[in-house]
């Protein structure tokens, strides 16, 4: 499921109506399977979300100050999830939602979305992007920020995205005409 995530839009209705989107353009898979998971070894009341409905929302803070967003993937029962790591927003700075922190502030995502059904009646959806085919160049890499399971190549971002949080040894940065940046006419 990560990996299929990249190029998709991620949209929020705004108070004042408005979206707000962003093409996803970084990810990373968490499995219950495996030492890196929130869910790895035990249930609670913390990840009790991860644990739940595959299309929700498992937001969380870490370091007791950035929020990270989820999508809870696979099965109720088993915790499994996909973590946002940075997106691509029309017109503004490539670098402002690279990061699982920084794209949880840009989308104004908080504890308060944990276990939201992602949805457009809730106001947070996630759709197919119109250029996926142009975006999908992908690397495939290890995960970041971990200290367990951290050699698993569970990592997918788009090669020529300028907003991707941390490139692969030896994955240089696109120059701006050689990268891909999403415009407000390739929106929803």
């Amino acid at each position: 499921m990560a990996p299929d995530l990249i190029g998709c839009l991620l949209m929020k209705r705004k108070p004042n109506r408005q979206l707000l989107w962003g093409v996803i353009v970084e990810t990373e898979a968490y499995c219950q399977s495996e030492p890196g998971c929130h869910g790895f070894q035990k249930r609670t009341a913390r990840n009790e979300t991860l644990f739940g409905d595959p299309g929700r929302l498992y937001v969380y803070l870490t370091y007791g100050i950035y929020h990270c967003v989820n999508i809870v993937t696979y099965k109720s029962g088993w915790a499994n999830g996909v973590l946002l790591r940075a997106i691509a927003i029309p017109n503004e700075q490539p670098r402002i939602a690279s990061g699982p922190g920084l794209l949880a502030n840009r989308f104004g995502l908080n504890r308060s979305h944990d276990n939201l059904l992602i949805s457009e009646e809730n106001g947070i959806w996630v759709c197919k992007g119109r250029s996926a085919k142009n975006m999908k160049q992908l690397i495939q890499t290890t995960r970041i920020g971990i200290s367990k399971a951290k050699n698993l190549p569970w990592r997918w971002y788009m090669k020529s995205s300028r907003s991707v949080s941390k490139r692969a040894k030896g994955d240089r940065c696109p120059s701006v005409l050689e990268s891909w940046e999403p415009r407000l006419e390739e929106g929803p």
